[in-house]
């Protein structure tokens, strides 16, 4: 495990001081303040929102997002400067990471549903996906039952490996489902042969598939399994930092500046390859711009067809 790495940034050194909180502050907004650092869960292979490029630098769209949410928060503490460390999670360790206090926020591709949210919150979501299966055009695989007797894989700690190891049993597909340690390692083994289908967030499996070196071997499902809205996570329990958290993300819905980050990670050249995913904005992303939440209900989001690049 990674998560000793720690890459840490000063933002903001301009800010002036003074601007003082109107009642005590508690929790994660005291830590803050108090320590005059933030630490944030960031993820080595979820391109295109939270990776490592070729620098060793950690990029993306989710981190972005973070990192303007950080700015506000240090303009609401007052603080001249703070210190961003940046602490690598895996799905499976994000969140007794985010539980046990080492991360402050998570800023990956975390999928908000009704489960985890009883044991973390979310801030509005800010990408929604689904879960669909990739596979190479050779194989064939173009729905779920095609599966049947053949080795699938997913990565641990996921919804998305829960859910195709649930609906094995249910529809008895006799598939061999293996654990990958993270989304890199998931394509890979479909890659290499080692198993004939990788199960994950389809944004997730375009952007692989797109910086992969033949990217036209392979093809996504047109068939989903499930919705998945993505959020930036944080503790349960902490409304007043939940509270700046969620203001700074509507902020940047209301103004239009989460548009322009779109753009920057969805629909231009980005690092470390120059890979444009020419994947335009969902309809059901624009109504949840124009309609900000933070519901782990998929029936929030699944009466909105998705648009999705094929």
């Amino acid at each position: 495990m990674k998560a000793s790495r720690l890459v840490a940034v000063v933002i903001g050194a301009g800010l002036l001081a003074g601007a003082a909180t109107a009642q005590e502050l508690t929790g994660t907004l005291k830590k803050i303040k108090d320590t005059g650092s933030v630490t944030l869960g960031v993820r080595d292979s979820s391109i295109p929102f939270s990776y490592l490029d070729d620098k060793q630098s950690y990029q993306g769209y989710s981190i972005d997002l973070c990192l303007r949410t950080v700015t506000a928060i240090q303009k609401q503490l007052g603080l001249t400067a703070l210190n961003v460390k940046m602490n690598p999670v895996t799905s499976s360790t994000r969140i007794p990471l985010m539980a046990n206090g080492t991360v402050d926020l998570e800023c990956g591709s975390t999928t908000n549903n009704l489960e985890r949210q009883k044991q973390v919150a979310f801030a509005p979501t800010t990408f929604v996906t689904a879960n669909r299966l990739l596979a190479k055009k050779s194989a064939n695989i173009t729905k779920l039952d095609d599966m049947k007797g053949k080795t699938l894989v997913s990565t641990a700690g996921t919804a998305n490996l829960k859910q195709v190891t649930a609906l094995n049993a249910e529809r008895k597909l006799g598939m061999n489902i293996l654990a990958a340690k993270d989304h890199a390692e998931g394509f890979l083994m479909v890659e290499t042969g080692r198993a004939v289908a990788f199960a994950m967030d389809d944004i997730l499996l375009s952007s692989l598939a797109a910086s992969s070196k033949s990217p036209n071997d392979y093809a996504i499902t047109k068939e989903s399994l499930s919705v998945e809205p993505y959020g930036i996570m944080m503790r349960r329990g902490d409304e007043p930092f939940k509270k700046a958290v969620d203001s700074a993300i509507i902020k940047l819905m209301k103004s239009g500046e989460i548009n322009k980050i779109y753009a920057k990670w969805f629909q231009s050249p980005i690092p470390p390859k120059g890979v444009n995913l020419s994947i335009p904005m969902s309809e059901q992303l624009k109504a949840v711009i124009a309609n900000p939440t933070d519901s782990g209900d998929p029936a929030t989001y699944a009466a909105v067809p998705p648009t999705q690049k094929k």
